[in-house]
Order: C-alpha cells, then structure tokens, then sequence
C-alpha cells in the first residue's frame, strides 16, 4: 500500500471527450474499437459491428497522469478493458486496478451516479480523486458524508475531455494532503 492518493479514471468523458464537436481535436487521434458491452449491443454484420466505436485518446495524458502524485486505478464502465483498449492510447501501463461494477446497474434510491457507492467502497478509506463526466452535486454530498478521508470528485466535461486547469487542480489537491 502506497501513502499516495488515489485518482479514479474514467474513460468517456474525461479521457475520450465523446461529446466533442468538432471532428479532430488538437492532440487528439481517432481509433475504432471494439469493447465487449458495446458489441453486444450491435448487430453482428452491421457497418457498425465491423467498424467499432469511435473513440478520441490523446496520448499525452498518459505521461501527465502518471507524472501526477496519485495511484492510479480505472473507474469506468470499460472496467479491464480499459487496461487493453485504452491504456495503449494514452500512454498508461497495461496493469492499472480495475474498480468492480456490479454485473447490473439500478437506480440508486438516492439518485447518486450508478459507480458513487462502489467507488466508495473500493477505495477503503483511502483518500482519492475521481474524475468522471456524470457526477452532480448529490455524488459529491455523499462522499462528504460517507468518506472519512479526502476526497476530490471532478466532473469533467464531455465535450473537452481532462484539460490543463484539471490537472492543475489534482496536483494541487495531491500536493495540499
């Protein structure tokens, strides 16, 4: 165990800005690729079954995440995958940990994010950033509640991905523990 904080990754959103308007962001390249829950949701033979999904990686962010004072771990719906089809991307090792989703995803009675309690599970305790593009002010208010330790929740946007101010933001955090 490591006195670093965590720093919980998802993929869409802060890493793949899949919202983003215009066809080629600057640093960003375009890939195709084929995860396993959005397959099963194809036709097989579709256009869209053969060419995959569409996904934007910049490979710089790899390099800045590690270079951040965090441990590392996935926290998105990609879940192992993330270590195979976006890792490569972005610059990050093969092997990061991987939070467990629950195989179906209810709603939550209390209209907190579908990942927020098993994130909070997860991280034990430890002191994390997560950053993630469907977090709301409810996700934010429970961890406050129901996490003894720090914890900095940054909803990133969609249509711009992690930008210079966020991780100004996390090594700032990092750096105050």
């Amino acid at each position: 165990m490591t006195d670093r904080p965590l720093l919980l990754l998802d993929v869409d959103g802060p890493l793949n800005p899949f919202a983003a308007r215009l066809p080629r962001l600057r640093g960003y390249t375009t890939h195709r690729l084929r995860p396993a829950v959005w397959l099963s949701r194809q036709t097989p033979g579709s256009r869209r079954h053969r060419r995959g999904l569409r996904v934007r990686l910049n490979a710089s962010h790899g390099p800045r995440l590690t270079g951040l004072p965090f441990e590392l771990a996935w926290a998105s719906a990609w879940m192992h995958e993330a270590n195979t089809l976006i890792a490569p991307g972005v610059g990050l090792p093969p092997d990061l940990p991987v939070v467990e989703w629950p195989e179906s995803f209810p709603a939550d009675p209390d209209g907190l994010l579908w990942k927020t309690r098993p994130v909070l599970e997860w991280a034990a305790g430890r002191p994390f950033a997560w950053v993630d593009d469907m977090l709301t002010a409810r996700d934010v208010a429970h961890v406050a509640e129901h996490h003894d330790a720090p914890a900095l929740l940054l909803r990133i946007h969609p249509k711009w991905g992690l930008r210079d101010d966020d991780f100004a933001r996390l090594r700032g955090w990092a750096e105050a523990l």
